[in-house]
């Protein structure tokens, strides 16, 4: 009796195989996971139309600042983009997030140490807390479309989370990222991405440092897929002659290895790096600050509009 039972269970499964296969429902080498549940036609009420993620750059914020308003560093870059946003859109238009992490660069040569976190642990720290935002927001709101922008350290962790987007690999779907902008990104290669303003030669520090490997900071090069989908909805935004995201080969290297750490972890506080705010990208005299805004602005406006509940 059990034999038959089990002859008939391996029939209805041999069966319902063939009808997958036939029906095209099994998904083919490289072709990725079968597509999840549609989307709900309205959300909660409380659900805002869009997500505004800011991710500050390094010593520009703090674990425990208010990501609705952060305070920890006042004059942190993004305040300058997150600020008119608060103040243009209410609340159910639009949530903006700022992510609170530890945000620091150890230099790991320095004697004594310079009591900070090392870049690693930082950078994953970010990574983890601009993830989890991400997801939550699209678990519970799962209409919400999402803009999201990064300066220095906060660029190579957006870029990184966009690289997974864009690849179907990460916390929210692609289609509802309206855009991404990197802002001195670490990881930048020219072209990889929508350049804003000045495209200058030379690359990010990670990718200037590709291979390098000492306690606490490992350089992880170029993203080597790019951005995926979400190419021509990535732009990024780098001044001539920042270390951070256009290193000339000569300025950083693997061999000259205490130069190079020395020379990055003050690369944050340099004139260059620092001045973003009044960095020009556009012939009307726009600065990278007042032209993100803005560009954030169009995208929230003209954003979807999701039915509530």
């Amino acid at each position: 009796m059990l034999g038959l039972l089990a002859a008939a269970l391996l029939l209805v499964i041999l069966i319902v195989i063939i009808w997958y296969i036939a029906a095209g429902r099994l998904p083919k080498p490289g072709e990725g996971p079968l597509p999840g549940p549609t989307k709900p036609d309205t959300q909660s009420a409380a659900c805002p139309d869009v997500q505004f993620v800011a991710i500050p750059g390094t010593w520009e914020s703090s674990p425990n600042d208010d990501p609705r308003n952060p305070t920890a560093v006042p004059a942190a870059l993004l305040n300058n983009v997150t600020v008119p946003l608060n103040e243009q859109f209410p609340d159910s238009r639009v949530d903006v997030y700022t992510v609170p992490y530890v945000a620091q660069f150890s230099n790991p040569i320095a004697f004594p140490p310079d009591g900070q976190q090392s870049y690693n642990n930082s950078r994953t720290a970010g990574t983890h807390a601009t993830t989890d935002v991400l997801a939550g927001m699209h678990a519970n709101c799962p209409l919400t479309s999402f803009v999201i922008v990064g300066f220095s350290q906060g660029a190579v962790i957006a870029g990184d989370i966009a690289a997974q987007i864009g690849a179907d690999k990460g916390p929210v779907p692609a289609d509802q990222v309206l855009g991404v902008t990197l802002i001195a990104d670490g990881r930048r290669v020219p072209d990889q991405a929508v350049a804003v303003g000045a495209n200058p030669p030379g690359v990010g520090a990670e990718v200037a440092l590709k291979g390098l490997k000492v306690p606490g900071i490992t350089m992880t090069g170029p993203r080597p897929d790019g951005f995926g989908s979400l190419t021509d909805r990535v732009n990024n935004i780098c001044a001539p002659g920042d270390l951070i995201c256009a290193a000339p080969p000569a300025a950083l290297s693997p061999v000259n290895i205490p130069g190079s750490l020395a020379s990055l972890a003050s690369s944050a506080g340099n004139p260059v790096h620092a001045q973003y705010n009044t960095f020009v990208v556009d012939g009307s005299g726009i600065t990278a600050t007042e032209w993100t805004a803005g560009w954030a602005s169009e995208l929230i406006n003209g954003a979807p509009q999701p039915a509530h509940e």
